[in-house]
């Protein structure tokens, strides 16, 4: 795909740095954001490196409004525009729902679900001045399925998230359909520097007895929900969701979780939402809309 300029939030570790590197190598301009200025200069550097036609770091505070609107600016006065804008900031908790506080709860929704909102607002006006660009906002599989009770409001914020992404794609369906709105929920994923959060999602995926064939959940591997994340930055005509075979889809898991074989699973994944690939029982899931020309 020709060069871009892309926002990452969130780009000083874990997906949002994977995705940096992954686009640096493609040649994209990058415009990477977060609280961690040193971090942020680390992840620049080694874009550059890695062939990126330009890097700019912006030290952001994501649950700002101000921040966001500074950092669409800065993009702007830079690369002239951007193509691209990632929400992929976010943060979790381990607290079940019985010990979540007022605090927690308002934390994480700021982190998670204002962020994007600011995200999407800032980045809408901008596209809808220059006809066309894209969303992307990074959720998680946990947003659907709460496999992990213990990361409660992280689920509930994710949740939000995809919500929130489904109805903008309906608003400017019609009005803009040179924008799209694109929603990636990773399953679980490894992350060599938290590992306690490693260590507590491996030991949730060793619970879940009731995947197929009882096997426990795999962990992905950050460069890979990077490349798919780097993919969707190339819009590609694709079928909208279909509710009723998702119905289908639900109703089938709901009967007889346990006797649904790995490719039955494959399958009714597969018939429910249209181009996504089976990996693993904690798939990563990518849904969008495209609009036909």
């Amino acid at each position: 795909m020709a060069n871009k300029t892309i926002v990452i939030t969130g780009a000083s570790a874990g997906i949002g740095e994977g995705v940096a590197h992954r686009l640096a190598r493609d040649g994209h301009r990058l415009v990477l954001a977060a609280r961690q200025r040193g971090r942020l200069d680390a992840v620049a550097a080694e874009a550059t490196r890695l062939g990126a036609a330009g890097t700019l770091v912006v030290e952001t505070d994501v649950t700002r409004r101000t921040d966001i609107e500074q950092l669409s600016r800065a993009a702007i006065d830079a690369f002239g525009s951007y193509d691209v804008w990632i929400n992929n900031a976010g943060r979790g908790i381990t607290r079940s729902v019985q010990q979540l506080t007022d605090e927690d709860l308002d934390a994480i929704f700021a982190v998670n679900v204002k962020s994007v909102v600011y995200g999407m607002q800032v980045a809408v006006e901008h596209f809808k001045q220059r006809g066309s660009g894209q969303i992307i906002n990074v959720s998680s599989f946990l947003g659907r399925v709460p496999l992990a009770t213990f990361r409660s409001a992280y689920n509930a914020a994710k949740a939000a998230v995809n919500a929130l992404t489904a109805n903008l794609r309906m608003e400017l369906r019609v009005s803009h359909p040179g924008i799209h709105v694109t929603l990636v929920e990773p399953g679980f994923f490894r992350r060599s520097s938290l590992p306690a959060t490693r260590s507590a999602m491996r030991r949730a995926s060793s619970t879940l007895t009731w995947l197929p064939q009882g096997r426990p959940a795999k962990l992905w591997r950050r460069p890979t929900v990077s490349r798919r994340v780097t993919r969707l930055s190339s819009p590609r005509p694709s079928s909208p969701w279909q509710p009723r075979s998702a119905r289908r889809c639900a109703l089938s898991l709901a009967r007889t979780p346990s006797r649904l074989s790995r490719r039955d699973w494959a399958s009714a994944v597969q018939n429910s939402t249209p181009g996504v690939s089976f990996r693993s029982p904690l798939l990563t899931r990518i849904e969008t809309h495209r609009h036909r020309q």
